[in-house]
């Protein structure tokens, strides 16, 4: 028995992932996996008017600028963010509905799942 659209459990639980959903959403939990990447995607997704310059990322990691933009270019690819090029530097923001996809797989919805039913067996 599958529980009702309206379950309060997060889309994981509700309900097996479908292959390629699966595939698609590997991918972007792959892309958050590293540590680096984890906070680049914060640090984006924090800085003041939404985006940030290439230029306000490098200097909070002990990495090399081709490093940074390894990293980059797998959130990027992932689809987590998307960027512009303004003369010599590149600005990145947050695409919000791949980093929603990625948060409502785990979040919960309204009311917490109802516990197991106890059933009581009778001999006849």
């Amino acid at each position: 028995m599958t529980a009702p659209a309206t379950a309060c459990c997060a889309p994981i639980a509700r309900e097996p992932l479908a292959e390629a959903e699966a595939a698609e959403l590997a991918v972007l939990l792959k892309a958050v996996a590293d540590p680096v990447r984890l906070r680049l995607l914060s640090m984006i997704g924090s800085h003041a008017g939404g985006e940030a310059c290439v230029c306000d990322l490098t200097g909070a990691f002990e990495l090399t600028a081709p490093t940074i933009s390894h990293h980059l270019k797998v959130l990027r690819t992932a689809g987590l963010i998307d960027c512009e090029r303004r003369g010599t530097w590149v600005y990145y923001w947050i695409v919000p509905a791949a980093v929603n996809r990625l948060g409502s797989l785990f979040t919960p919805l309204a009311a917490p799942a109802p516990g197991p039913v106890e059933v009581e067996l009778t001999t006849v």
